[in-house]
Formats: structure tokens, sequence, C-alpha cells
């Protein structure tokens, strides 16, 4: 009995009910070549590159050719008969080819002798090399039954996790041998049933293979790593690290690997220096000395491809590569477990229990665009064996997901010749919406309970509310887990520096001091940058500098610095680096307001009634800085750092208007390149006002603003009016809470302003235009301060937080992944790693 698959071969064997001398049911490549097929590509590529002077690449692609023409059209010159194809690296290799021992070969010169009583099961899969074994008479036999099959309900999961719990809840290591997954081997499912497997001490095969041993990847990303260029960063090797025993604090992360002075890395540095004078041989020597392993298996594989010897070059380091990411090196496995089956290549898993995983349309091949292919006939035969692959089994479970990262998944595009219904997603079809169940862990961790009390947190920072607001379960892994420094960070701490330093000692930096200046901390922040960003670097520098002095200069720190228990904060490059101690009492002030549960840095108190932030990113309007400071509800992008910072400053100047200052000192970069920037434009300012916003926009002082600084009509309408006409309206009529201009101007104060104002200066196309001017600019001054009603919520806001925090730090309930605002905004999630999307487990 001939079969399309050795699977089906075995499946059938297994189930003879009486003893039988020789094969009863065989492939045709191994009855033709009396032995377990081999990977005969590998095998012609092997043999071409040591007997011929081909490069890799061509003949890999001549092999690819012939042996796949070979298959289609019965013959190894048939691919000749193409002249695209007929190249002289193709005449070449198919003379080489020819003269190999292949299982091709073989089944080429192989006949099944006439009087043979023979059955073909699948004989459409079969292809036209295989059939041509066939004698004149053989039986045929479909290996579908005339009954229709009903396909199991898809079972719907929500993520590929969930997936896989439900495969290890029903796989123990006592029924793997009965249990098989199907899974497009190139997704993520592969590496995750894998790992999930091996965790839970569950035997399986058929998985990872030659290039999947976690020595062997180390190996070749030692030598590509060692041929990079040298902006390759410490985190791109971190693995690599590992397996070499290197650890490497993650604050290096983002620094160049080949220009860290850590004792840690000196043997990468010496390796990197030598490599290109050693060879394969003397590399694997080296890389088994450090790791104290062996991989005797890679070096037999170097040494089959004739490269032992070789000088570790980049291009050789390229051939191996391509070698490897082109060809299954085989390797020697234990056959028993959980058999994990490819669904391109399976038709048949001879299991009791099958899961299929994914079923997307990952799962549909490929057909080769060459013109020796009839695409509609494989077409055909990939689908009939898809049918055969989705039919294996007692028990099928076809476990897929719906959506994925909010868009459907597009079952495999067989089903669409499958299925006579029409749809779009596997919910269109029969199908069990399943919520993801939790397996019941094992002992895990060791526990010892201590009979500590949780520490109360008594006071927050501005970053810290942040971080919790947006996700409180990122905020608990900020506490967890270190994050590397990060290029911009070091930038803005040395530009804080210099400025603190700058207040304290102007006379020592001058015209050429800021050019020193640049140079030091071009230096500091040179592991993280490219070599083609110095030059730009040191100008933006430069600028930045200059624009903090300018600054300074031109609006020089004015009264007593912030009342703080404790003043000052850490230490300064500069103060160091020139050996002069920082003495200002208006930089760099630390406060910890306990009353408040507040705490921060302020970077420089420029006067009584006004704190200042120097900032090194983009520059932010009034707007948007009270827009993302809202309570209820807070915004995408919460940052509270001017009314935290206001907060704190109003319990020493109660009763004081106060204001808060982002210097973006790096804004007018482009303009002092070309000559010509402004201080004004580096500036943005929110202003605190110690009175109700309905206190205050019923001020003399408001109703001049809009007599004198609103928009033309509104100052032209206004002058002709009087203060006692504006505060009538303001007292008859309650003022919206809204922000939104247009629901402002048609709300009930806003067609009373109107009224009353066409009433007192006329029914005029401008006063009603000049109404509408007043309301926009009423709204503005809502919309970019804050007020005493704003301060006060926003302490409450506070104590809430502190109390819901403290309450989770005591284990009342987990950190959920929601934020008060709902889903986090994962562009601002630092440990976005460590947080599963989609829900607050």
């Amino acid at each position: 009995m001939l079969v399309p698959d050795a699977p089906m071969a075995s499946a059938l064997n297994r189930r003879l009910d009486q003893p039988h001398f020789g094969p009863f049911a065989i492939t045709p490549r191994r009855l033709a070549a009396r032995r377990r097929e081999q990977a005969e590509d590998r095998l012609a590529f092997l043999e071409i590159i040591e007997t011929t002077d081909l490069n890799w690449k061509e003949t890999s692609y001549a092999v690819g050719n012939i042996l796949q023409c070979w298959e289609y059209q019965g013959t190894a010159e048939a691919v000749l008969d193409y002249e695209q194809f007929a190249t002289t690296a193709t005449h070449t290799a198919v003379d080489c080819i020819a003269d190999m021992d292949t299982t091709s070969t073989r089944l080429t010169e192989y006949n099944i002798d006439a009087d043979t009583s023979i059955a073909v099961v699948g004989f459409k899969q079969l292809t036209e090399l295989e059939r041509s074994i066939l004698p004149p008479d053989y039986e045929t036999i479909a290996p579908f039954t005339e009954e229709s099959f009903d396909y199991p309900p898809f079972r719907i999961l929500d993520s590929p996790a969930a997936i896989v719990d439900v495969v290890l809840d029903t796989v123990t290591p006592e029924n793997a041998g009965d249990v098989a997954v199907v899974l497009d081997a190139a997704s993520q499912y592969s590496s995750l049933i894998e790992s999930a497997l091996e965790a839970a001490d569950i035997p399986y095969y058929g998985g990872p293979g030659f290039t999947d041993d976690a020595r062997h990847r180390a190996f070749l990303q030692l030598l590509r790593s060692a041929h990079a260029g040298r902006d390759t960063r410490v985190g791109d090797v971190r693995p690599l690290l590992t397996q070499l025993g290197m650890p490497i604090d993650i604050e290096h992360d983002e620094k160049r690997l080949f220009d860290l002075n850590r004792p840690e890395v000196d043997w990468l540095h010496e390796f990197r220096d030598e490599i290109r004078s050693s060879t394969f041989e003397e590399a694997i020597g080296a890389y088994e000395d450090v790791t104290d392993t062996t991989i005797d298996s890679f070096r037999d594989e170097l040494s089959t491809l004739g490269i032992l010897d070789d000088v570790v070059t980049e291009q050789a380091v390229d051939r191996l590569e391509f070698y490897l990411q082109s060809y299954e090196v085989p390797v020697e496995r234990e056959n028993e477990g959980v058999l994990l089956a490819d669904a391109k290549s399976a038709a048949h898993v001879d299991r009791a229990v099958v899961f299929y995983l994914g079923i997307d349309e990952g799962w549909t091949h490929s057909s080769p665009r060459r013109p020796w292919v009839d695409r509609d006939q494989e077409f055909e035969r990939n689908i009939r064996q898809f049918q055969l692959l989705l039919q294996n089994g007692v028990d099928q479970y076809y476990l897929v997901q719906d959506t994925a990262g909010g868009t459907p998944v597009t079952p495999c595009l067989y089903f669409e010749e499958l299925f006579d219904e029409e749809f779009d997603r596997f919910s269109d079809l029969d199908s069990l919406q399943h919520s993801r169940a939790f397996r019941p862990t094992q002992d895990g961790f060791e526990r010892e309970a201590l009979d500590v009390l949780p520490e109360e947190v008594t006071a927050l920072s501005q970053s810290s509310l942040n971080t919790y607001v947006n996700s409180p379960r990122d905020y608990f892994f900020s506490r967890l887990v270190d994050n590397p420094d990060k290029e911009h960070f070091r930038e803005g701490n040395l530009f804080h520096d210099f400025a603190e330093f700058y207040v304290s000692h102007p006379d020592v930096i001058t015209t050429d001091t800021l050019d020193e200046v640049s140079a030091v901390i071009l230096d500091e922040v040179d592991p993280f940058l490219r070599g083609v960003d110095r030059e730009v670097r040191l100008t933006k520098y430069r600028v930045g500098l200059q624009t903090i002095v300018e600054f300074l200069d031109a609006n020089p720190p004015q009264g007593d610095g912030v009342t703080t228990p404790d003043s000052g904060w850490g230490e300064n490059f500069f103060a160091e680096y020139y050996d002069r101690p920082i003495d200002a009492s208006h930089t760099e002030r630390w406060f910890e307001n306990t009353d408040l549960g507040l705490k921060g840095k302020i970077d420089l108190v420029h006067s009584p009634a006004r704190l200042l932030d120097y900032k090194s990113g983009a520059k932010k309007s009034a707007y948007s800085i009270v827009k993302h400071s809202a309570l209820d509800p807070p915004s995408d992008k919460p940052n509270f750092q001017a009314l935290l910072y206001l907060a704190h400053q109003r319990t020493e100047r109660p009763d004081e208007e106060l204001r808060f200052t982002f210097f973006h000192f790096l804004e007018t970069l482009d303009d002092v390149v070309t000559g010509d920037g402004s201080l004004d434009d580096c500036l943005t300012t929110v202003t605190y006002y110690p009175a109700t916003y309905e206190e205050y926009i019923a001020s003399p002082a408001v109703f001049t603003e809009l007599q004198e600084d609103a928009a033309n009509d509104c100052n032209k309408t206004f002058s002709k009016s009087t203060y006692e006409v504006y505060q009538a309206v303001l007292d008859a009529s309650e003022f919206p809470d809204t922000s939104d201009s247009d629901e402002l101007i048609e709300s009930e104060f806003g067609r009373a302003l109107t009224e009353r104002l066409i009433a007192d200066v006329g029914d005029y196309e401008y006063v009603k235009n000049g109404c509408k001017q007043a309301l926009r600019h009423l709204l503005r001054i809502r919309n970019q301060n804050y007020f005493t009603g704003d301060v006060d919520a926003f302490e409450q806001f506070v104590r809430d937080r502190l109390s819901e925090l403290n309450d989770r730090r005591a284990g009342d309930e987990r950190f959920p992944v929601q934020g008060l605002g709902g889903d986090p905004n994962y562009r601002y999630v630092d440990n976005r790693d460590c947080i599963l999307e989609g829900g607050s487990r």
C-alpha cells in the first residue's frame, strides 16, 4: 500500500492485526530508497559547495529549483527546459546532483513490478515523480469517505497564552503520548507551547531544531556581535551576556556595548579584537571555555560545511547564517511525548487527541511561483492535505482567537472553499466563546511569613502620581524593576546641573567655557549616541547652554527660596568638575509636604511667587498643561507637575497669586542656529489665582481685559459698556461647567450676556460677535490657569490616591492594570513587558 506521507504509513502499520513480513504501508520514496527519507536539498547543497566553485546562495537557488522541478516533471534535467532557469550554475548543479545517490535519483530509476498487488491511498496527493514508479495496474483508495465530517466548534479564547493554557489543562506526563498539537511552526504558538511544556515537565518532540538550541543561538549571536558596528547596544545582546555569564546592570542597556568600560565585558572586547584573525574552531573553543559548555554538534556541522578552519570574517558569518536559515540540520530526538506538528508539513498525526492552534491565514500554503507548477493543481493538493489534517484524532479541538490587537483574525483561507456559509472571522462560524481558565499553580516560590507591617506611603512625587493614575500596575512594577539609563535623562540631568551651577557661579562661565561645557556633556552622553550624531548634539548642547545663560542673566532669581526642612538635592556634576560648592538658596530645592501627601524637587525658585522648571523636551501650551492635569476623568497622559508644585507653594504663600513656568531651553534651537531666537518662545506659564474661578472672572481686572486685551469686537463692545452691567450678568446667571466654547455660547449664561450687552450697547453684529469673543476669552482663562477649587480638588484627589495606594500595599487588593481613566495609555507605560493588556489581573 502506497501512501503520500510517512506518518500515515506508520499509523497504518501500527494497526495490522497479524504479523507481516516487510512494510505493509509505505511512501514511494522510502520504497524506492529502502531507507529513511533524508533532506536531500541539504545533502545536495553540501555536495555542490564541496565539489564546485559555485557560491552558497547561487547553489541554494539552483538546488531548490532542480529538486522542485524534478518532483513536478519527473527528471532532474527538466529544469533545463526552462530558459530563464538554465543558467551555468544550474547546469553545473544538475551534473553534480545526477551523480549523487539521492532519494530522488532512486525514485527516478525505480519501478514496481507489474505483477505486484498495489493499492494507492490518496493518489492525487502524490507528485509526478512519486507516481512514476507505479505499474500499469493498481487500485486507488480515496482518503475521504462519502460521509461528511461535522467539524467541532471553534473554541474562541482571548489570547495565545489562554490557548496554551487549555492544552496544558489536558496534557499530563502520563497521557502525553496520546496528544498531538498542530500549529504554524513560524507563529508565536510554537515557542509558547514548547516553553509551557518544558515548564510543566511534559515530554514532547517535533519542535525545536538545531538552531533553537540556546547554546547554538548564543554562539551565533557572539559571532554577529563581534562583527557588529560600534552602535550595538548592551540591551541588544543581553541574552548573549547572560549565556556568557557576564551580568551587566540594566542601567547600561541603552549604552554602546563596545565603548562600555566595565570589567564584566572585558572578555567580549578581547574576543571582538581577536575574532578577525581567528578560525571557527578557535572561536568555538573560546566560547566553550568561557561558558564551560560544549557544542560538539555545532563543531561537527561546521566541519561538514568545510569551514571549521576558515577565518571568522563577517562574510563567513553571513554565509553560515544563510545556511542555517535555509536548511534544517538533523538532530537526534527522543520520539516520545506530545507530538508537535507543523500545519504546513503534516497531513496525518496518529494521536487520539489533537489540538489545532490558531488555524489562521498563516496555515495557508504559498504555492511555488515556477512555470513547472500547475498552481490550480497545487491548490487542490494543499486543500486536500488541510482537510485530512483537520480530521485527525478521535477528539479534535480547534482553539482560536477571534481578534488580535483589536483586529479580527482571518481564518485559514481554505475554509472559504470548504464552507458554504459566508464569514469574516471565527465568531461568524459555529463557535464557543471561552474565558481564560487559570491553571492551578504548584508550590511556586517559597514564602516566608514576616511579622512586619507594610510601610505607609506618606507623600507622592509628581512622576509617581502620574504613573499611578495612568496604571497602578505600572507604578507597582516601577517600585520593583530597574529600568535602564536613558539618553534624554542623562542630558536633562546635566543641563539641570549646569543651570544650578550657573546660578551659584556665573563668574566661572564665559563664552569659551560654554564650548568646554558642551564638550563635557557630549562626552558624558556619548555612550548612548551613534557616531554620526556627535556634531549635531554638540551644536544642540551649545545652544541649550547659551539659552539658559541668557535667561538667567536677563532674569536672575529674586527674594528667598522655598522654606523646606531639607533643602538641596544630591550632587552636582559641574560642582565636582569645577571643584566649587553650590550655595544658592534658589536652586534644586527639595520639599516633602506630608500634610498634603506631596513631595518633589523645584529646579528654580525664581521669585517667592514664581517657580521654574527646566525642560529639554518640546514646548507645551498652558492649555495642554491644564488639560493633562484633569482629575475627573484623568487625561490619557496625566501630568500633575505644575498643579502639585503650586499646591505646595500655596501652603507657604496662601493668599498670593502664584506662577509656575516651564522653561523649554531647546525650543528655539532651529531659530538660534539661523540667527533668530527669542527667550519668550521658550516659556510657558500657568498661574494660580487665590480665588474661585467665578470670583476671579467677576473681578474688575478681567473686565478690563475684555475691554483692552481680548479680540477686536470684544474690546469694542465692552469699551462701550460698564463693569456694573457685566457684574449684573454674572450675579444673575450661573457660569456653566464646560470647557467647550460652543456649549458656553449656547448656554443660558451665554445668551444672557449677549442679550444684556445688546440692550446696553445696541443690536449690532459686532456686539453679538464681541460677546462670543468675550465668552471664549473667559473660557481660555479657565482652561489655562488654576483656581482655589482646582487645587482643593487636587489635594483631595491626592489624599484619595494615597489611601487607595496604602490599602493595595497592605494586600487588600491587587494593583490593577487600569487607571482611573480606564485602560492605560501604553505609550507612557515603563514596564510594558510586565503587564498583560486588556484587564486588571
